[in-house]
This record gives C-alpha cells, sequence and structure tokens, in this order.
C-alpha cells in the first residue's frame, strides 16, 4: 500500500528540530544560532539580502541523519537515494501543505504567484537537479511551479553571493515568487538566485528551506552548536512555522 504524504514524511523526523522564530537567539535572516547581542549572524551582516524572508524547515546538524540524506536524495539513482527522494518530497509536500499561508502573511502578500527552485550551480548538473524534480510534483505548488532560473555559463565554483550566477528566464514585473532549496550553509547559492529574481522585478522573494546547515563544533558565547540542537524539543511540531513569530 502506497504511503500518505504524512507517513512519508515521519521518516527523519527523529533527526528535525523546529526552528525558534527571530529574537530567540537566532539570526533574523537565516535563523541559525547566534549569540547576544547580535541580530545577524556574522555571514548575513557581510552579505546583500534580497530575500524578503527565509524560512527553514528544520536544523542541519553536521553529520545528523537530516545533513546525510539533504546529500543522498540527489546522488546517483540507488534503493537508498530514491528512498531519500521520497521523503524529502514528502517533508516539502507537507510543509507548504500547512505553511504557505502563513509564509505569504508574513510578506505581506496574499499568496505566491510563481514557484521555484535555486538551481544546481553548472549547468551540466542542473539538468539532473533533484530539487527541481520534487517540487515540480508537489501538490501544493506544482500548478505554479516554473523552471524561473538558469546557472550561468563558466561563473565560478564558491559559496559566497555572485550576481551573475543565475539568469532569470522571464520578466517577473510585480509577482510574488516563493523560491525552495534544500540547504542554507552561507545562503550565498540562495541569495544568488534571489538576486537574479530582482534583477528581472520580482516583487517579493520568500525562501523555504529544508535544512538550515548546522555546524556541530561552532561555540555560540562558549556553547557548541551540537549543545544549543539539543537543547531544542525533541519532538517536531509539524504545526510550528519560524515566520509565525515574525
Amino acid at each position: 500500500m502506497a504511503l500518505t504524504v504524512d507517513e512519508a514524511s515521519e521518516a527523519y523526523v527523529s533527526s528535525m528540530r523546529n526552528v525558534p522564530g527571530v529574537g530567540q537567539n537566532t539570526c533574523a535572516t537565516c535563523k541559525t544560532f547566534i549569540g547576544d547581542g547580535w541580530t545577524e549572524c556574522l555571514a548575513c551582516d557581510k552579505q546583500l539580502n534580497s530575500l524578503d524572508i527565509v524560512v527553514p524547515i528544520t536544523y542541519s546538524l553536521s553529520m545528523s541523519q537530516m545533513h546525510v540524506v539533504l546529500r543522498l536524495y540527489k546522488e546517483s539513482p540507488s534503493d537508498r537515494q530514491k528512498f531519500a527522494a521520497l521523503r524529502m518530497a514528502a517533508i516539502i509536500w507537507r510543509f507548504l501543505r500547512e505553511h504557505e499561508r502563513c509564509i505569504a502573511h508574513a510578506v505581506g502578500v496574499d499568496s505566491f504567484d510563481v514557484v521555484a527552485t535555486v538551481p544546481s550551480t553548472s549547468q551540466d548538473r542542473d539538468e539532473q537537479n533533484m530539487l527541481r524534480t520534487i517540487v515540480r510534483q508537489c501538490g501544493p505548488v506544482k500548478d505554479r511551479f516554473e523552471r524561473l532560473l538558469m546557472p550561468s555559463e563558466n561563473v565560478e565554483e564558491s559559496h559566497e553571493l555572485l550576481a551573475d550566477r543565475y539568469v532569470a528566464q522571464r520578466d517577473l514585473s510585480g509577482e510574488n515568487v516563493l523560491l525552495i532549496e534544500d540547504t542554507w550553509a552561507r545562503g550565498g547559492h540562495a541569495q544568488s538566485a534571489a538576486l537574479a529574481l530582482r534583477q528581472a522585478n520580482a516583487e517579493t522573494v520568500a525562501l523555504v528551506v529544508v535544512g538550515r546547515y548546522i555546524k556541530a563544533e561552532w561555540e555560540v558565547d562558549g556553547t557548541p552548536s551540537e549543545d544549543i540542537f539539543d537543547m531544542l524539543p525533541k519532538k517536531f511540531d509539524w504545526s510550528r512555522c519560524a515566520c509565525e513569530s515574525e
């Protein structure tokens, strides 16, 4: 018997944690852990922000199950890869079903006109982009999905924001865009994508990212991030969304 979306989305829930809202020692942009007296993490503070909001579904602690799955789901086809890809699709589907409306409300719009994914960093890899394959089949958004962005030719490999990394495929004047990404580490790829959408005249650009990567040993006010992660409630609540307290 086929799994339902809710059943499939529970596969990795033991490694998922709800992301606290802004003002709870989390970066105002990317929601990573920050120390007292800070509003943004170092990476976000130094980087142009073209996103109206960043909403991680969960954290991806280095070498945790979620961290491994976020790499496995887009590897060469295998039984393990197919299992991971199906469950990743269910996580995105369920979260968008529950929270797209509140994300739109958080950025002051009624709804998103178009949904897109952050492309791969090279044209060759982007032709096999598993995230795009997953999102274009997600029930809540499949009727609005477009391949809005393409990787530019001969752009250097980098985790930093590059203004010419991606090219929008059409004018987006007045349109509200929901962008989907699998992992945020420094945010350079997502911010590059958002900048390209802004240059194409998008009115609003919101980002949902599956996992906000957390380096376990990175210390915040002397406390390793792994310990902060472990202090978060271990039962993942699908009814909660990081944007709701903003």
